[in-house]
Formats: structure tokens, C-alpha cells, sequence
């Protein structure tokens, strides 16, 4: 959610921090802020964007080579100047960043007022560096120790970074809970710090990710990793895949277009090395070394939240239909509060874009503790869900930056689609001839994306009729359902119009009620066995005046003479229909978003990856 970036090095710092927060405003973020450590720390932070800062910075002395900056995403206090980040200690001589919540604040912050302390913020991240200054006054203690002692102190998640008067050559950061990568740059004694890799790839594509209960102290020009428990660890250095170009636009208007119109790629991308229909081979390293614990699982769990459960729900029709294991699927954020039944026979599969999802990972912890067999699904490379898991498989989509998930979606649908595949033939539950049927099938799958693709101008007329609908409602039918349910949310994210997901034959059960001449219903109708059951609820719907807007099967001409719009698109199996028939719904919430005037790529009260609760 927040963002975070700092440096220490020889460079001017000010440019780097500012045009580090200006990759992180896809996270969400609602006040942004910068210190500067230059003989003395210097503080400047405004509400709104990061342009609104630099506007206010740049009359200001920002010179120095060592500093931080932070994008603020509303938990503990309103968005305002007096809660952004950084925060002073009660001295003036220490300033934090943080990211995530410090859940016992208020009892320390209680006793630091008994001594004396006073806030000038509502956070609690404001209690945290006065406490870090406590102790070092009264310990007397390196600022580092005084770190250390601090985290111990406190309870909750934590990203942090702390400059100080007193150590002008230092810069020390913490995790817990919350993502910390450290870049390690060209020249001798330079170091980034970022909440991810965004800020610093065009500096570096070396970097350390710390784990949770790790702490970064650069001092002297020197790297040193250790634990909360004081432990000195070797640090691990990684190799960024990233790449700068997939940071910009590239003549899009919008992330969020431009990621829409990536996704022949980012689907090739996800499959490319993985499977030849042409030799009948399908291949998942992480899925190979566990083959017979997936051939002998009682019960898939696969866990996820937002878009990320929708795939899921795609991937219990895949897994059953196709492998025979019984699938539940799950919220994150419920798993983890009730007391699931969970065995060793078990094999949970969460999923995650960011791999940073704070629910996801305390449900996968969870879940470790009853012995399950942990398989993640996950986009970014070095991300704390697949450090977490026991084996997964990567994603491979490339940078998302728009908040509202468009390909990341469609390449988790792939890769769990391989995954079925692949546990149905080591199982014996699918035939040849329907596994290379399938095979063939996901080869074909980029080039009948890019065919919808071309639904694009269709969406543009659509998106004018109904963009100023206060209701929508989506229906589907078998793999068209989760189809409804990503449609649904797609609109409600970026367009800020209510919008609902249901079963096509559920609406009978409740949702026929709301259906009135004002009311656009969406309907997944392509060419399956439920076909004539879905064409019989738009004759339901058009009875009450209703307005269909259906996807349909290429060719289909029944649907045509009921609907007020139809899109086709092209003849696919019915087990990678939600790939191809989610394109037109994310071009149409995109569109009829921009048409509103709302920030797609920066949702409001959203934010890209949801690191606290």
C-alpha cells in the first residue's frame, strides 16, 4: 500500500526520491513526503499527490546525497500535512518512514507521554521513532541497537526507514510483515531502498530482499543484514528480471490500457517453456518435483483475495473437472480468523500478484502450521510469497501498474490451467485426445485475445449508452460465473458504479428484483452445455425491460435478435472461456471509467497491493 524509497550514495538524492514516488503512486497513496539528511534533517511533505510536493519542495533547500520518501496510505489518521510521512522524533534528530500499522501503539504511547513525549501526529508511526529515541537516549545505545530493541517492543507489521542527525553516514531499514528490497548500486558505497523493485530498477537490477525480522544497516559504505534477535546474516543477491520500458506507458493513455492490451504477450509469456502442442508436452517445474503429493491430495485449498479469488474459483472448475481433487476456494482475510480444517494431505494454493498480500501470507502461515503443502501462484520474482511457500510457479505477466488487475488475472488463469492439466495426466483422470485438444487450445489462446481485442471500438459505444448507470449486473453460467464476478468488480473499482456478480440461474433467487428499464445486465452466453438455461434468463430479464449487453460465441445468431448489444468473440473451449471473455469486460469498465472522468490507473481508497489488514 505505501510506498517507500531512500538512498545513500553520491548522487543528489532529491531526483531520485521524487521520481522514486512517482513510480509508486499506482500503489494508492493519499500524502506523500521526502527527508533530506544535508547537515541537518529537512522535512517537507504535503497531502494530495507527489506533484502537489514537489511543487511546495522545490522552492525549498533539497541538496544532500542521503534522504527517504514515502507515499501515505490513510490507517491511523486522516490524510492531511501534519500525518504524512516522514515523522520527527520528539528531538528532531531522528525521522521515519513506515509502511504498515503498529497495532500496540497506543500503550507506548501512553507510557512516552508519562516521560515527557509529545506527538504531533495521529499515527502510530510517530510513536514508533519517539520510542527509538527513547531508548537511545536512555540505553545509550548505537542508533542501530536502539532500532532493534524498539521492534521488539512493538507489535504489528512494519516497512521501515530511519535517518538521524547523529549518524549522518547511516541509513537503516526493517521489516516485518511488509516489503523491503535494498539495491546495491554501480558505484562503491551507493544503496537504494524501496517498498518494491519500481523506484530503483533504472539504477540498479541487483538487490537484496530482506525477510521478516530483518534489519539493513548501511554504514560506512557497508551493507550489514541481521535479526531482530541481533543474528548477522549474509546477505542474498538477486537479479532483477524487470526492465524500465515496462515502467512507462508506451503511448497508452492509461496503465491500465496499455496492460489490457498486453495481454497476448503476457499470456505467451506465462505458458513459454512450459508446453509444445505440437510434441503433446506440458511441464511445471514446481509442479513435477510434487507430483504424487498433488496425485495423492485429499483436498485442494486455494486462498486468494480480490481478483486473485476470482482465478481461483476458475481454477476449482479446472481442478475438478479435469484432475479429480475436490477444491474449496477461500478469502484470505476469512481463513486465517476462523479455525480451518486443514491436513497433512492437503495442498493449499494462494495467489497473489504482488506476492505481498498481508492476508494471503498470514493464511499460508497458518496453513504451514497444520502441515499443509504450500503452492504458490505469484507474479513477482522475490516477493514474500514465494520465499514462503514450499513450491510454486511464477506468472511471468511483467509489472502491473495499474491498481485494478487486468492481465494478471488472465496469466493466473493460464498457469493454473497448466497446473490442472498437468496433475490430470500424472493422475490418469483426462484423455489424450482432451489433453491435446487442450494443449492445442492454450497455444491458440494469444491469437484469439488479440481478436477480442478488437472489441475495442464495440466497448466505446457501449461505454457511452450506460456510462451513467448507478446499477450493473453480471450473470454467467459455469466458467462464465467467476467471468461475472471479475466484470462486476473491474467496473466497480475504476468507475466507482455499484455492480454485482451472480450465478445466471440465481437470479430468480433475489437479484430479478432490481431488474427495471434502467438496469444494464451482462451476460457470458457463449456456445456450452448450459447455452439454452442462459438464453432463457435473458428472456427473463428482457420480460422486466432490462438492458443485455451479452458475450457471445462468434457466429451466434440467437442472442442477437434479444440483446441490445452483443460482442463476440472467438470459438473457445469452454474451459479457457474466462481468458478470452474477460477482454471486453476490462475494455468496457475502462472505458466507461474514463468517460466518468475517474482516475483508472489510481482508484480512490484503493491501492495496488494490500499489505496491512
Amino acid at each position: 500500500m505505501c510506498g517507500i524509497v531512500a538512498y545513500i550514495g553520491h548522487r543528489e538524492v532529491y531526483p531520485i526520491l521524487i521520481k522514486g514516488l512517482q513510480r509508486l503512486e499506482y500503489r494508492g497513496y493519499d500524502s506523500a513526503g521526502i527527508a533530506i539528511l544535508n547537515g541537518n534533517l529537512k522535512v517537507y511533505k504535503k497531502a494530495g499527490k507527489v506533484s502537489d510536493l514537489h511543487n511546495f519542495a522545490k522552492d525549498h533547500d533539497t541538496s544532500g546525497h542521503i534522504g527517504m520518501g514515502h507515499t501515505r496510505w490513510a490507517t491511523h489518521g486522516e490524510p492531511n500535512d501534519r500525518n504524512a510521512h516522514p515523522h520527527y522524533s520528539q528531538n528532531g534528530r531522528f525521522a521515519i518512514i513506515h509502511n504498515g500499522i503498529i497495532e500496540n501503539y497506543a500503550s507506548i504511547k501512553a507510557e512516552l507521554q508519562k516521560r515527557g513525549h509529545e506527538f504531533k501526529s495521529d499515527t502510530d508511526t510517530e510513536v514508533l521513532v519517539h520510542l527509538i529515541e527513547d531508548i537511545y537516549e536512555n540505553a545509550h545505545v548505537d542508533l542501530d541497537e536502539a532500532v532493534r530493541l524498539a521492534l521488539g517492543e512493538v507489535i504489528g507489521a512494519y516497512a521501515i526507514v530511519i535517518l538521524s542527525n547523529d549518524h549522518p553516514g547511516e541509513l537503516i531499514c526493517a521489516r516485518k510483515g511488509s516489503p523491503i528490497v535494498m539495491g546495491i548500486g554501480k558505484e562503491k558505497g551507493e544503496y537504494f531502498v524501496a517498498s518494491d523493485a519500481t523506484p530503483i530498477i533504472e539504477y540498479t537490477n541487483n538487490v537484496v530482499y530482506l525477510n521478516d525480522g530483518e534489519l539493513g544497516l548501511i554504514r560506512n559504505g557497508e551493507l550489514t543484514v541481521k535479526t531482530i534477535e541481533n543474528q548477522v546474516k549474509t546477505p542474498y543477491v538477486q537479479e532483477l528480471e524487470m526492465k524500465i520500458e515496462q515502467l512507462e506507458k508506451g503511448g497508452y493513455e492509461h496503465f491500465m490500457l496499455k496492460e489490457i492490451y498486453e495481454q497476448p504477450r503476457s499470456i505467451w509469456d506465462s505458458m513459454r517453456g512450459r508446453i509444445d502442442a505440437s510434441k503433446g508436452f506440458l511441464r511445471m517445474g514446481g509442479i513435477s518435483e510434487y507430483e504424487n503429493k498433488f496425485a495423492n491430495a485429499k483436498r485442494i485449498l486455494i486462498i486468494g483475495c480480490g481478483t486473485s479469488w476470482h482465478a481461483g474459483l476458475v481454477a476449482e472448475y479446472l481442478f475438478e473437472e479435469f484432475a479429480r481433487i475436490p477444491v474449496e476456494v477461500e478469502y484470505a482475510s476469512e481463513f486465517r480468523y476462523r479455525n480451518p480444517v486443514i491436513t497433512e494431505d492437503d495442498i493449499v494454493i494462494p495467489i497473489s500478484q504482488s506476492g505481498e498480500t498481508a492476508d494471503t501470507l498470514a493464511a499460508i502461515e497458518l496453513a504451514k502450521s497444520k502441515g499443509a503443502m504450500i503452492f504458490g501462484v505469484c507474479n513477482v520474482v522475490g516477493s514474500s510469497i514465494p520465499r514462503a511457500t514450499h513450491a510454486g510457479a511464477y506468472t511471468h505477466a511483467g509489472p502491473e501498474i495499474g491498481v485494478a488487475s487486468t492481465k494478471a488475472f488472465t496469466a493466473q488463469v493460464t498457469v493454473l490451467t497448466l497446473m490442472a492439466l498437468q496433475i490430470a495426466r500424472h493422475r490418469g483422470t483426462i484423455t489424450d485426445s482432451r489433453f491435446h485438444q487442450l494443449l492445442n487450445e492454450l497455444e491458440a489462446l494469444p491469437s484469439k485475445v488479440e481478436r477480442a481485442l478488437e472489441t475495442n471500438a464495440q466497448t466505446i459505444e457501449i461505454a457511452k449508452r450506460y456510462k451513467d448507470a448507478r446499477n450493473f449486473l453480471y450473470l454467467g453460467r459455469g466458467y462464465g460465473f467467476p467471468v461475472a464476478l471479475e466484470g462486476a468488480l473491474k467496473l466497480k473499482e475504476i468507475s466507482y458504479i455499484h455492480a454485482e456478480g451472480y450465478p445466471a440461474a440465481e437470479m430468480k433467487h433475489g437479484p430479478i428484483a432490481l431488474i427495471d428499464a434502467e438496469m444494464p445486465v451482462v451476460v457470458i452466453a457463449n456456445k456450452n452445455d448450459t447455452y439454452e438455461k442462459v438464453v432463457s434468463n435473458i428472456q427473463e430479464v428482457k420480460a422486466r425491460k432490462g438492458n443485455i449487453i451479452a458475450i457471445v460465441t462468434e457466429g451466434d445468431t440467437t442472442i442477437k435478435t434479444m440483446a441490445d448489444y452483443v460482442i463476440e468473440i472467438p470459438e473457445t473451449d469452454d474451459a479457457l472461456v474466462p481468458i478470452v471473455s474477460v477482454i471486453p469486460l476490462q475494455l468496457l469498465s475502462y472505458h466507461i471509467a474514463v468517460m466518468r472522468g475517474c482516475n483508472v490507473d489510481q482508484p480512490r481508497n484503493l491501492a495496488k497491493s494490500v499489505t496491512v489488514e
